[in-house]
């Protein structure tokens, strides 16, 4: 098994809370990603994206994009935002080894997930996706593009609708190098086909959407906010890892993800249930307390819409 060394920036992440801003201005000017990647453990890097929603300022970068350095290659987490942003990524791997990209895999069917897929494409590196997203992005994926077009506009260049070139049902084991890798999908979470990463010797999960810490969750119409609560408690938590990785935010441990994620939605649900009970109705239950959460970015943007959601589902349950 692989020594693991905590580097400094984990080590302030994993030991306390840390909050990114909405106003922290583009962390890596010169490149289109928004942060440089970082060493979270030896060989498995992650180039973090605004907590805030995609903009022009971001490149769209607003989620993580993650690799693994294997010894015999590279394997990629999330085609990214768009051509130009998954380029600037595989620039950064270059400097870092000579290994060549032979896996990108797509956390899920979302735009920031797989319309970078073209840039990994037209470098004939294989694309694995659960079969969920797959059909999610062959439904949704133009009016993604379209409105990734609408924000990033002339930084959109070159990104065209390109889907995984292989699909999965439960599992899909990659020994590569070093390293031991499994992509998961373990039950319904936040969208179709959201995947976690597992590298089961290090202790270490690219946890992908099924985890968030320092912005708010969102949740979809499609989010059975139920089911993501019975996968979170039957098939992620007890992997037991040691490190997070999340699909939004800096590197952290399972308690920091549980309390804004599990916990968030345990939360919420009571709420919506005490509202229930007393026969409120949808207009009143957007405005349940959800205070304990207002310190999280984009909370402006989704508290409302997430406890409409919610008492939505909640109703007919």
């Amino acid at each position: 098994m692989m020594r693991l060394v905590v580097p400094a920036l984990l080590a302030l992440t994993v030991g306390a809370p840390s909050f990114a801003s909405e106003d922290i201005p583009d962390q890596y000017p010169g490149s289109a990603l928004y942060q440089k990647p970082v060493e979270v453990i030896p060989h498995v890097w992650s180039a973090i994206g605004a907590t805030a929603p995609p903009t022009y300022e971001n490149h769209g970068h607003n989620n993580n994009l993650s690799f693994i350095v294997t010894g015999d290659g590279v394997v990629v987490v999330n085609g990214g935002a768009a051509y130009e942003l998954a380029k600037a990524l595989h620039d950064e791997i270059r400097s870092i080894t000579d290994q060549p990209v032979r896996l990108v895999i797509n956390e899920n069917g979302q735009g920031h997930a797989m319309l970078g897929n073209s840039y990994w494409a037209e470098q004939g590196v294989p694309i694995l996706a659960h079969e969920d997203a797959a059909e999610e992005f062959a439904d949704y994926g133009m009016q993604s593009l379209q409105q990734h077009q609408r924000v990033l506009r002339e930084k959109a260049e070159g990104t065209t609708l390109v889907g995984p070139t292989e699909t999965f049902e439960d599992s899909y084991r990659i020994e590569m190098g070093d390293f031991r890798i499994e992509v998961l999908h373990l039950g319904p979470a936040h969208s179709p086909g959201d995947i976690s990463v597992w590298l089961p010797d290090q202790s270490l999960v690219i946890a992908g959407d099924m985890a968030f810490h320092e912005r708010m969750l969102p949740i979809f119409e499609h989010t059975i906010t139920a089911d993501w609560i019975d996968t979170w408690e039957n098939a992620f938590e007890p992997l037991g890892a040691t490190y997070v990785i999340p699909g939004h935010g800096h590197p952290t441990n399972m308690a920091q993800v549980r309390r804004y994620t599990h916990d968030y939605l345990v939360y919420l649900r009571a709420r919506i249930r005490e509202h229930l009970d007393e026969g409120g109705d949808l207009t009143e239950a957007y405005y349940v307390d959800q205070s304990p959460f207002a310190h999280l970015d984009t909370f402006e943007e989704l508290a409302t819409r997430n406890a409409g959601r919610v008492y939505e589902q909640m109703e007919w349950e």
